[in-house]
């Protein structure tokens, strides 16, 4: 009956899979290979701009069973032919090769306008009608005696330091500063640490000198991310566990100080007392800077919310400490420079070998590292690359790194270029400042200071950066650093050190005497110790 039925339509029994290359053409061809994986007993046909004025034709006695298509912003032919001949059959991509099958529904609107695949069935709390998907939120906290806990006493003041990650590995830069400055602290001071984690992790290192560990699991949240007041990282980090960790061991450690890292983390500072907020980025000027690039509503959006909230939070707390006087002079508040640092023990200068080798280190974690690759990779390296055919460049993005950039970008990986190394997390960088011959800073949006750039004076590398990639640092363009802002000008400053080794090496011993002097952490820490000296100087008045 089937089989009479399509007959009498004029169309064969059997349906067959016609992808439309609708795209960017890498992407197309790995969307077919994907379509010939996942629908194997049927005849596959691939339409471009190319074969379709002839396959159209070819394809009239078939029923399409399946009609996958890549979405782009632009219009596009085979696209709106797709539509017009399978309207109830569509497999949609995405540029990140998600895929979703497209119905008269919100969810496929979404998709269809750029939503990424895991985002699109997110409702706020407020939806009328039953969500798909709801925030997670663990229960319970865990408490590890630190190695140092017998070395408590009486006599030592307690402080408690609370972070939105655990700080080991050493991955990025904010990991780095809590590490060396709880380490400063455990000097004079019984640190109890509070962390949140999403997975193990490495804890001997850090018990080395914290006297307890509080480790509770980060909640998983699940809304839209444009639909709430208050910006979507305070509400990623909102945990009941967390506040009750806080009141307890409050009561059972007893510590006097509470250290809040980060400005997303604040609100508990304002519930429970909490004495410094330190601002690692002035996070509303990084989204300031995002939305004078982007000039969208969203991005407008994240501006008001962020600088609402973290004025707001600014004020609840009798210290604030920043990175730098730049950062100092857009808080409003007073407030106290503790700066970034480098352990000058362990990063030492290393005579430089000949060559054209580039470094990068930017975890890819924090979104204006993926926006600086982005920058040097598209816009930069291209103008180098012919020029310099020798010169290559190694990546260091971090952990699970493809999760973030698929996260923070429309594409599933960053495109492959035999000269650029892509590494993930690696556990010693030193060995790559080594065989470097500069190493680069482009970020086109960025607050705080970068630790990477602390870490090549250190090594006695020249750096190549934009204005806000090295801000805060001190540092002199032409004598302790190279600075470009625009594609032509940092292509123009690689090309300007690579050819000339001795101005590199001269800007590089510039560049280690600012680090001698300014940002060694055991100087910093003397600064943290002082700040928590003087805070129980206040409490005893």
């Amino acid at each position: 009956m089937k089989q009479w039925i399509f007959r009498l339509l004029g169309k064969g029994p059997e349906a067959v899979v016609v992808t439309f290359s609708s795209g960017e053409p890498e992407l197309c061809r790995r969307m077919a290979e994907e379509v010939r994986r996942l629908v194997p007993g049927r005849r596959h046909f691939v339409a471009t701009a190319e074969n379709w004025a002839e396959l159209k034709h070819e394809l009239k006695p078939y029923r399409i069973g399946l009609a996958p298509v890549m979405l782009t912003r632009e219009a596009n032919p085979l696209r709106r032919a797709a539509y017009r001949l399978a309207p109830h059959k569509i497999l949609a991509y995405n540029s990140r090769l998600e895929r979703h099958h497209l119905h008269f529904d919100l969810a496929s609107l979404l998709f269809w306008r750029g939503v990424p695949l895991d985002r699109i069935y997110l409702r706020p709390w407020w939806w009328p009608w039953k969500k798909r998907e709801c925030s997670v939120v663990p229960s319970g906290y865990r408490v590890v005696e630190g190695r140092a806990c017998s070395a408590c006493s009486e006599g030592r003041r307690r402080v408690a330091v609370l972070s939105p990650y655990f700080p080991f590995p050493l991955a990025h830069g904010g990991a780095v500063r809590i590490y060396n400055l709880l380490r400063e602290m455990a000097k004079q001071f019984d640190i109890e640490l509070f962390a949140f984690t999403d997975g193990p992790v490495e804890m001997a290192p850090v018990l080395e000198f914290c006297a307890r560990v509080v480790l509770v699991e980060k909640p998983r949240y699940r809304e839209p991310r444009w639909s709430t007041l208050l910006p979507p990282e305070v509400h990623e980090f909102r945990s009941p566990a967390m506040t009750q960790a806080i009141h307890e061991e409050r009561r059972v450690f007893g510590f006097q100080t509470l250290q809040v890292e980060y400005t997303q983390l604040a609100e508990y500072g304002a519930e429970y007392g909490g004495d410094i907020l330190v601002e690692h980025d002035v996070t509303f000027d990084l989204f300031k800077q995002i939305a004078r690039r982007e000039r969208t509503l969203s991005a407008a959006w994240d501006v008001f919310r962020w600088r609402r909230f973290e004025t707001r939070a600014l004020r609840q707390f009798p210290r604030v400490v920043v990175m730098s006087e730049k950062d100092a002079e857009m808080v409003g508040v007073p407030s106290v420079v503790i700066p970034n640092g480098v352990d000058l023990k362990r990063f030492r200068a290393a005579p430089e070998a000949p060559g054209e080798r580039l470094l990068f280190i930017g975890s890819f974690r924090h979104f204006p590292n993926v926006a600086a690759y982005r920058f040097f990779t598209e816009e930069v390296w291209p103008l180098l690359r012919d020029k310099f055919p020798q010169m290559s460049l190694t990546v260091v993005s971090g952990a699970d790194y493809l999760t973030y950039w698929r996260a923070f970008t429309d594409s599933p990986e960053p495109a492959p270029d035999p000269r650029i190394r892509l590494l993930g997390f690696v556990n010693d960088v030193r060995p790559l400042y080594v065989e470097s011959n500069l190493v680069l800073a482009p970020t086109t949006v960025s607050a705080g200071t970068n630790v990477k750039v602390l870490e090549a004076m250190a090594m006695e590398r020249a750096v190549v950066s934009t204005s806000s990639g090295c801000a805060g640092l001190g540092l002199l363009h032409g004598h302790s650093v190279w600075v470009a802002d625009s594609a032509v000008a940092f292509a123009a400053g690689v090309a300007t050190l690579i050819n000339d080794p001795e101005r590199r090496q001269q800007m590089a011993r510039a560049a280690y005497g600012v680090a001698l002097r300014n940002f060694d952490w055991a100087a910093i820490g003397e600064k943290q110790r002082a700040l928590l000296h003087a805070l129980t100087i206040m409490d005893v008045r």
